[in-house]
């Protein structure tokens, strides 16, 4: 068979076409993980979808490996038999137990994960919180020195009522390996978020990206916007899980001394390089209240906060500038 030169031409800008990426656009996916919304919009010259679904399969894993309500999961199985004997962990399992334990020293105890001593007793889908003697009695079992991380990966609670809840950086911590996995496929924008923790990659192709934090009082409001790149953002409020008892709000937010809610603020921002950090100091700095928690974050090179209190008003960390 013969072919002209004008049929070899489009035959050849066929085949160019044919080789062109066929999704050089924003792309996005949202799916439900770790008790929350799980969202991603990423820009990539393929399609997306095998990339979207390595997302899924990796923060699946990590809340198998990091729920409390998933009975074979590793944390699971600490809090059932840690008290008993010495447990074998995963190394990625010990080092964020080595990070937690960091976090409380670094904030003086309020960052905690044995907070779940007293945590567990709050069912906040049916408004229950426990009754005041059952409280201080779980209380007496909060204290993260109870925790002894022992060499070959082992782990044993010196207190046998004493439970653990990594909710305060389970989920920065998915997302930092989120964006890893991301980065690793070639992917250089994008907004990956879980609940009130996300990260923004690069920048809006010529633009920062701009993220709301929601208003503490308004699901349909945004108190602000931020432009970003290259940042990680957490926010942790009174209105995430909650209900009303007796005029008082019972959020998820426990005092790692009371184990009651913390009261005094709405919501808590902070901002630093990564997810992790960015998780754990606004849960940190929720329970410390203003004075103290930007006294903290003050002190910490690259990282910003922004809190609200009940009363609606804004306070910010010293490198930040109070929109006029």
């Amino acid at each position: 068979m013969r072919f002209n030169r004008h049929a070899s031409v489009l035959l050849a800008t066929f085949f160019l076409l044919l080789s062109l990426p066929l999704h050089a656009d924003w792309q996005q996916h949202d799916w439900d993980v770790m008790g929350t919304r799980a969202s991603v919009t990423l820009w990539s010259e393929q399609d997306a979808t095998p990339l979207f679904h390595k997302l899924e399969q990796e923060m699946e894993r990590l809340n198998r490996l990091l729920s409390p309500w998933v009975e074979s999961s590793e944390l699971a199985r600490l809090n059932r038999e840690a008290h008993h004997s010495p447990q074998p962990v995963s190394a990625e399992f010990y080092h964020l137990l080595e990070q937690s334990l960091a976090y409380y020293q670094l904030t003086d105890g309020a960052f905690d994960i044995t907070f779940a001593s007293a945590g567990h007793l709050y069912d906040y889908r049916e408004g229950k919180a426990p009754d005041a003697k059952t409280l201080e009695d779980a209380t007496r079992h909060i204290g993260a020195n109870r925790i002894e991380l022992l060499p070959d990966n082992r782990v044993r609670f010196s207190d046998t009522g004493t439970r653990i809840d990594l909710g305060g950086i389970a989920k920065g911590y998915a997302i930092d390996r989120g964006i890893a996995l991301l980065k690793d496929n070639g992917i250089e924008h994008a907004w990956l978020s879980l609940g009130g923790d996300s990260y923004v990659l690069g920048d809006h192709r010529g633009r920062p990206w701009e993220v709301g934090i929601q208003h503490p009082r308004n699901r349909q409001d945004i108190a602000m916007r931020l432009p970003m790149a290259d940042l990680a953002m957490s926010t942790s409020g009174d209105y995430q899980r909650y209900f009303i008892q007796d005029g008082r709000r019972i959020h998820h937010i426990l005092s790692p001394t009371t184990g009651k809610s913390v009261d005094g603020l709405a919501s808590v921002t902070v901002l630093c390089d990564n997810s992790i950090d960015a998780d754990a100091l606004s849960t940190s700095v929720f329970v410390l209240g203003v004075e103290k928690g930007l006294a903290l974050i003050n002190r910490l090179p690259d990282t910003s906060a922004i809190i609200i209190d009940r009363d609606g008003n804004v306070f910010y960390s010293e490198d930040l500038t109070a929109p006029e």
